[in-house]
């Protein structure tokens, strides 16, 4: 696929290339929180002034925000309306703004249009992150390939990336928070309209690596979901542990199912295995639209771009404004419920490794360089066709502040489904909670929560 000449150059040569160790300067670093954003991002805006300077995010809860509701977070844009809308029918016009992917849905369904609002740069971290990050700029190193991570904790490990893996890994170890405990629902919608939910679930996330009370973590990230619907699924749980050093350790995962009472080691949960909360539409590795290990594809970073992706979606995640029946309609998501913004992102190309296997033979990322929360992913079959084109849809959570994005989704162009992915309930959006102990995190803990 050939890139629009509208990339912003790299400015060498080895920053194109795979796993090679690039060290940045101290010159380099220095930039950050000057020409630079505390994680890199460029602080200045776009020439034409479409993209603003960033001033530091979305820090202050708007009026009528409840701190004794934090899941319900009032849109601080709620009074902007589209700039314009783009559609099948003026999509040329935008070509150089849009995804192969986003081209590729409005081909194919000619009610697909994204409302594209005024650009904010919302993405915030708490003050600890931005100091780790800074000591990450100049001590975190990739080791066995770009697998795993060295001497990095605590902050965005490569805030100046000089390669795909280092790119990749900061989507990876992106902060969203550091404990936090959400109910969500996902749904399947078939090639005749149909909905399905799939899965509504408890969730607890701990990230280790963002422990404000600790200086490192050999694991990054902790998943512990029970299912409370379909009626079939109820409680089943699932417990997943992902290690900081990929060429060290692998995913850890079980499985709790009630009709056997007991808990299972569930080594299948990764990679290309077709996710069971989406029936199976999209893999275990697009879960927020990449997780997981990188040592099938090879991760090349080709440069910046300008693009709109979904932004700042606080109508979407409002179940009032947009509840699920509003917000998951045939063949593709409400546009009415869908805010996008023009944002400038990283955009990685991962090739399929010789000798290695995965339904996808390549893939490419475009992670937005204020977060690497927010963004998009086209997805090729084993032919080189576009097959699955994903969306991450990240929602600031201003009272952490955090760019959360846990709620994703994919379109599967081959059989003209979707599913969406993580929708909060009516109960509540994404709550911070204390951390649980260690032994929680445990497969004995586990069956020891299972319904009996």
């Amino acid at each position: 696929m050939a890139f629009p000449k509208t990339f912003i150059a790299l400015g060498v040569a080895a920053a194109l290339a795979g796993p090679v160790q690039a060290e940045v300067t101290p010159e380099e670093a220095a930039q950050l929180g000057t020409t630079l954003t505390w994680i890199g991002a460029e602080q200045a805006g776009n020439a034409e002034g479409t993209i603003p300077a960033y001033t530091g995010g979305l820090t202050t809860p708007p009026a009528g925000y409840d701190p004794k509701q934090p899941g319900q977070r009032p849109d601080p844009f709620a009074g902007e309306k589209p700039l314009f809308s783009v559609d099948a029918g003026n999509m040329a016009q935008y070509e150089d703004k849009l995804t192969e992917g986003t081209k590729a849905l409005m081909k194919k369904f000619p009610s697909f249009r994204i409302d594209v609002y005024p650009t904010h740069r919302t993405a915030a971290v708490p003050q600890y992150v931005r100091d780790n990050t800074a000591r990450n700029a100049v001590d975190c190193k990739t080791t066995h390939g770009g697998e795993g991570v060295d001497g990095c904790f605590g902050g965005i490990p490569f805030p100046i990336p000089k390669d795909g893996y280092q790119a990749m890994w900061n989507h990876l170890l992106r902060f969203g928070g550091f404990s936090y405990y959400v109910t969500q629902r996902s749904y399947y919608v078939d090639s005749a309209g149909s909905k399905v939910m799939t899965g509504q679930n408890e969730i607890y996330q701990e990230y280790p690596y963002y422990d404000p009370n600790k200086t490192s973590a050999d694991k990054y990230w902790m998943l512990a979901y029970t299912a409370t619907a379909p009626a079939r699924l109820v409680g089943e749980q699932t417990l997943m542990i992902d290690p900081l050093n990929w060429a060290k350790d692998n995913r850890r995962a079980w499985q709790y199912l009630p009709g056997q009472r007991r808990v299972k080691l569930a080594p299948e949960i990764a990679y290309d295995t077709p996710n069971s909360q989406s029936a199976g539409a999209n893999t275990y590795d697009d879960t927020a639209l990449f997780s997981g290990k990188m040592d099938r594809f090879d991760f090349k970073l080709v440069g910046k771009k300008e693009v709109f992706i979904p932004y700042n979606l606080y109508k979407f995640s409002d179940p009032k404004q947009c509840p699920d029946e509003v917000l998951v309609t045939p063949n593709h998501l409400n546009p009415d419920c869908v805010r996008w913004e023009l944002h400038r992102v990283w955009v990685i190309e991962a090739t399929l490794k010789s000798g290695k296997r995965h339904v996808y033979s390549k893939r490419v990322f475009y992670w937005d360089e204020d977060s690497y929360s927010a963004g998009a992913s086209d997805q090729y079959d084993a032919s080189g066709k576009l097959y699955r084109i994903g969306f991450a849809y990240m929602t600031p959570r201003y009272e952490v502040p955090a760019p959360t994005a846990d709620v994703y989704g994919h379109y599967d162009l081959a059989n003209g489904i979707y599913v969406i992915n993580s929708i909060g309930t009516e109960t509540g959006g994404y709550y911070d909670v204390p951390a649980n102990p260690s032994r929680w995190w445990t497969p004995e803990a586990m069956a020891g929560r299972g319904v009996r």
